[in-house]
């Protein structure tokens, strides 16, 4: 199972966020699970349409991902996933 990893600048959000293993095969499917066990969290990540929001950013093994529309960026079970909220400002 891939591991999701999170910043704390999301943690200030989501308090009780913790790195967590997510039987998922897309990132659409981590999304959903990470709305269970975090009620809010998807609407943060991605907008109605399901794309990812300009403050947010994912990485899949140390690389940004391509596809913020979509989120089809493919990943194995042994990824690492680094959901973080982007940093703005002088």
């Amino acid at each position: 199972m891939p591991i999701i990893k999170f910043t704390n600048a999301l943690k200030r959000f989501f308090p009780a966020l913790s790195e967590t293993s997510i039987p998922a095969n897309t990132l659409p499917q981590i999304l959903e699970e990470l709305e269970k066990l975090h009620p809010g969290l998807r609407n943060y990540i991605v907008d109605e349409q399901g794309v990812l929001r300009k403050h947010v950013n994912i990485f899949i093994d140390g690389d940004l991902i391509h596809d913020r529309n979509k989120l089809s960026d493919t990943f194995s079970e042994r990824s690492e996933i680094y959901i973080m909220q982007a940093l703005s400002g002088g």
